[in-house]
């Protein structure tokens, strides 16, 4: 059965344009938020609570008796991107477009609202979250921190995210780890500063900088037998001093991020790396100040909604797709599978399809529908689990 018709189709098609020429940068999506909010009210869910973790909005639909509640997530926040691509729908904001497709994430969510209104649940609850601040890794912690979210307080947390080099439409899953946790790493370093003719005279951080940005990376390698799979750190920003030709520096800054499959790893890392640089410090009578951004939990499916979802994709003949390997790339919704029973799957956007990220990419119009269907049949069958 199609949930959803023609017309409603492209009501979302429309919608789905709508958030591409207006994107909004993490933590500034009110008029995301209010266009939304206008169109999931049409939808009639039970309640309505809106300026959560900031700009999230979640529309509760209760159907009463004695299932779960399950939280289905988008984010809506948009890059600091240029858009090059020429169509009716391209980004009418300067430099910030969406180029991780979370248009095309929130408009899924609004046909969900939509097929929920005809065809609503036996039992449970639902709630679609429309969630801000995914790009800076922050906005799923704040809105699991808000003091709203008390009154939602899911069982079952379940997403998806489009991902460009898979078959459009086919389904990509795995149990256990799904994408990576990372974390962004600033090393603040203060020495002391001199004339570039007398440097003795002063303390540069340059030989403890270089130090650090060759044994940060080798933590992976060195302690191997500390990690249970996968670990990265990448030097991703170092800057020495100004440009003053006439100064020996006294400060600098290493810049780095960390990544691991599973968050005991990430504690493991985080350790090593902050060893390394007090180590370093000392050797160099350096002054270190260590601060982290962008804190991303692996994002960990639960084995036996991957299970569910495998049985929905073979009822709906949509492809399903398993991987070996987790994306070494981070997700915010790690935040709710941290907390709560949960899965993150991906939806193919195409084999040709332009990388996220890059500024050509568009998220395909064509998995609407599929992803709406998806995540209906998943919900009817977690219900009756």
């Amino acid at each position: 059965m199609e949930l959803l018709n023609n017309t409603q189709i492209k009501e979302l098609l429309a919608l789905r344009h709508w958030l591409h020429r207006h994107p909004e940068l993490s933590g500034k999506e009110k008029n995301t938020a209010a266009h939304l909010e206008k169109f999931i009210k049409a939808a009639h869910p039970h309640k309505i609570i809106t300026g959560l973790g900031g700009y999230g909005i979640a529309a509760v639909y209760d159907f009463g008796g004695d299932g779960p509640t399950v939280l289905v997530r988008a984010d809506m926040d948009a890059l600091p991107i240029e858009e090059v691509n020429t169509f009716s729908h391209k980004s009418q904001n300067e430099g910030v477009a969406h180029k991780c497709g979370h248009d095309g994430h929130s408009a899924i969510l609004a046909g969900l609202a939509l097929v929920l209104k005809e065809h609503p649940l036996k039992k449970g609850r639902v709630v679609l979250l429309f969630q801000p601040e995914e790009e800076t890794g922050q906005g799923a912690a704040k809105v699991i921190a808000d003091e709203a979210f008390k009154m939602i307080q899911p069982d079952v947390a379940i997403a998806l995210h489009n991902l460009p080099g898979f078959k459009k439409g086919g389904i990509v899953c795995k149990e256990g780890p799904f994408a990576a946790a990372s974390t962004g790493m600033i090393i603040q370093i203060k020495g002391a500063s001199s004339h570039a003719a007398h440097p003795e005279q002063g303390n540069s951080p340059a030989a403890m900088m270089a130090e650090l940005m060759l044994q940060l990376p080798q933590i992976p390698q060195k302690k191997a037998d500390r990690f249970k799979d996968f670990a990265l750190a990448t030097i991703i920003h170092a800057k020495l001093g100004e440009v003053a030709f006439g100064t020996n520096p006294g400060k600098g800054v290493v810049m780095a991020t960390l990544r691991t499959f599973y968050n005991d790893d990430m504690k493991v890392m985080v350790k090593e790396a902050e060893r390394i640089c007090r180590t370093l410090a000392e050797d160099h009578k350096m002054k270190i100040d260590i601060s982290y951004t962008e804190e991303f939990p692996a994002t960990i499916n639960d084995a036996q909604l991957v299970n569910t979802l495998k049985g929905v994709c073979e009822k709906l003949g949509e492809e399903y797709i398993a991987i070996d390997e987790p994306f070494r790339w981070s997700e915010d919704f790690g935040h709710f599978t941290s907390h709560f029973k949960g899965m993150l799957f991906g939806i193919g956007s195409g084999t040709n399809s332009p990388g996220l990220h890059n500024n050509d990419y568009d998220f395909p119009d064509e998995v609407l529908p599929p992803a709406v269907q998806v995540f209906y049949h998943s919900l009817l069958k977690i219900m009756d689990d």
